[in-house]
């Protein structure tokens, strides 16, 4: 069980990110909206990351962009023409619209998909549902692309087995693993699953946010449970407050993030703290292992604090001899409350000793951070011998990805550009030699 390790995919920035403010509860990416943004910056911050990681030794991937823009979208809302002339049309009559269009949300892979690793699971393979998305126009066709990329990489259903996304209704908004945590003795171990919602479609009397939508329902979270074969026993359903959703607590991975035995939360994060903490306890316990909750108090770290810092939203990873490493970003430490609260963290003599920090601004700036960044797959060895091992980031792939970045990318895109029909190109050329770089062949339809 001990051989199994935890694979972090991350996401790689796409060529045309750009701040359009399309994500509303999502306070970040409000506050950014219509400024200038750096492709070429954000690919690089991103790869910096995923390089960083690798060398310390932990499992590091990527998953790769989506194709820009989305034709297929504009045209069938009545867009017609030439490229150009789509691209024109969009641009004078809905800037709005083109901008969905273009938008390269698919960096933040946490929304890719739900994964319950082999341990879990009633076949003994690792599932995978790619995430409907379906609160946003921006996000809600990803997930063909994102089911395509995954069935190209976890190809062996002998291993594998990748589900489409929950049909595209309100009653089942599935954001994925922002919403979704595992936890139990170690990666390899038969673990409890934690499904976090933000209300139910069926039962009009539970709470929900009034200002902001809650982007995850239950019955989305109970359908993936079932897709996967997971064991009752071993899978925990907590409510999000609504109250810190309304705050631009969008996904439970803003105010809570879990790694083996560990869970830091805030203690707004949950409807109902003593009853979600009591439940993932018994639960946790049924495995073997001690849960560790690591409370963040209002008064030590404010939500808003937590919120413009991600405090949360970083990654927690185990290091070799068991103890965790924080993963944030720089804005932590820019944040008094913040810096001061992590400080004591790592003094306390808790799981938690050491602080790795990553300047992400780009993709901070439009409202996600390195936990946004990133999809944990669980693997054996013999489950890593079988994916595709393009993926995998090596020094080699580091550096050739580098150059494509520096080959492509542009360093400077405002909302105007996205009219500009040589965009399109540019990302279209960028993607046919990435899949050449990956050995990927055919996985966009390009």
């Amino acid at each position: 069980m001990h051989s199994t390790r935890e694979y972090n995919f991350d996401g790689l920035v796409g060529p045309s990110h750009n701040y359009a403010g399309l994500s509303f509860g999502n306070v970040a990416s409000f506050s950014n909206v219509k400024s200038a943004s750096n492709p070429k910056q954000a690919a690089l911050q991103g790869l910096a990351k995923m390089r960083a990681l690798a060398a310390r030794g932990f499992a590091q991937a990527l998953l790769p962009p989506q194709d820009r823009p989305n034709f297929r979208l504009l045209r069938s809302i009545g867009f017609t023409g030439t490229d150009a002339e789509v691209l024109a049309r969009a641009y004078k009559e809905s800037p709005v619209i083109l901008a969905c269009a273009y938008s390269a949300s698919p960096m933040w892979t946490a929304n890719a998909a739900t994964v319950s690793p082999s341990a879990d699971t009633h076949d003994g393979r690792v599932h995978f549902t790619a995430a409907n998305l379906n609160n946003k126009l921006h996000r809600a066709f990803e997930h063909a692309q994102s089911a395509r990329s995954l069935r190209a990489i976890f190809s062996d259903d002998r291993h594998f087995a990748v589900h489409d996304a929950l049909p595209s209704t309100p009653a089942f908004g599935d954001e994925g693993a922002a919403n979704h945590t595992r936890l139990g003795a170690n990666h390899g171990a038969p673990s409890v699953e934690l499904f976090v919602y933000g209300r139910v479609e069926f039962d009009p009397s539970a709470p929900s946010p009034k200002r902001y939508p809650a982007r995850q329902t239950l019955e989305a979270s109970q359908a993936v449970a079932r897709l996967h074969g997971l064991d009752a026993k071993r899978t925990v359903y907590v409510q999000q407050n609504p109250d810190v959703i309304d705050q631009g607590v969008f996904h439970n991975d803003v105010i809570a993030v879990g790694n083996g035995n560990v869970l830091f939360y805030h203690e707004q994060a949950f409807a109902d703290e003593e009853a979600s903490l009591s439940q993932l306890h018994r639960a946790v316990a049924a495995t073997g292992a001690d849960l560790q909750a690591l409370r963040v108090d209002t008064g030590q770290v404010p939500i808003a604090d937590a919120v413009s810092s991600y405090l949360f939203n970083s990654q927690l990873l185990t290091k070799e001899g068991g103890r965790m490493a924080l993963v944030i970003p720089q804005e932590c430490q820019e944040n008094r409350a913040v810096a001061r609260y992590l400080e004591g963290l790592v003094a306390s003599g808790g799981p938690v000793d050491e602080l790795i920090h990553f300047d992400l601004r780009q993709s901070m700036r439009n409202g996600g951070g390195p936990a946004c960044l990133r999809l944990r797959v669980a693997l054996t060895e013999t489950e890593a011998r079988a994916m595709h091992q393009g993926v995998i980031m090596t020094e080699a792939l580091y550096h050739r990805l580098v150059q494509w970045v520096e080959k492509h990318y542009r360093d400077h895109l405002e909302p105007s550009d996205l009219a500009d029909p040589q965009l399109a190109l540019e990302v279209h050329a960028a993607l046919e030699e990435l899949t050449i770089i990956l050995n990927l062949p055919g996985l966009y339809d390009l």
